[in-house]
């Protein structure tokens, strides 16, 4: 287990970044993953928006994508190595997807997520995502269901004050260092 990270750092995903996300997609989610060539259409995509988080060293430990269509945004993709996870890296990213959100003026935020995975559901609900349903079979390797998860208006006062607390905390445990 490494120690905790102090420095995150947040940069646009290029295609300098594919060769190592696709072994870290392979890492995080076994032979059920995306491919090369679909790493390389979304970031060529306008429509999508890819970050990656680097370390000090300026090694990959994740990445995150969404999708932005007039005022909605779809998380496509979170995905932290498991040698790095809790350490705040998915929560960096997250927030990295929120402030381009917010940025971009979407108001409302949609992801599916396995309904197993109990630690990005938690982290999700912290940032005020409510499921509002799951879709069947939805994931091919294993026929798991994925729970539907949605923002409320992310302007709303509300969930702008649960963004700060969120923030602030996450900013006194790790520095996000985010470029572009």
């Amino acid at each position: 287990m490494i120690s905790q990270l102090s420095d995150i750092y947040i940069v646009p995903m290029t295609r300098e970044h594919i060769d190592e996300i696709v072994a870290l997609e392979a890492e995080a989610y076994g032979s059920h993953h995306w491919s090369r060539d679909s790493f390389l259409n979304e970031i060529s995509n306008e429509l999508a928006h890819y970050w990656c988080a680097l370390d000090e060293d300026g090694s990959l430990t994740g990445y995150a994508g969404c999708w932005q269509i007039l005022e909605e945004a779809h998380i496509t993709t979170i995905a932290v190595s498991p040698k790095f996870r809790r350490h705040k890296i998915g929560e960096a990213l997250l927030k990295t997807i929120l402030d381009d959100c917010y940025k971009n003026m979407i108001k409302y935020i949609t992801l599916e997520v396995r309904i197993s995975n109990v630690p990005a559901i938690s982290l999700y609900e912290k940032y005020g995502f409510k499921s509002l349903g799951s879709r069947k079979g939805y994931y091919q390797d294993n026929n798991e269901d994925a729970l539907i998860m949605w923002t409320e208006n992310i302007f709303y006062d509300k969930f702008k004050l649960l963004y700060e607390q969120n923030i602030k905390s996450l900013t006194e445990k790790v520095e996000i260092k985010c470029q572009g």
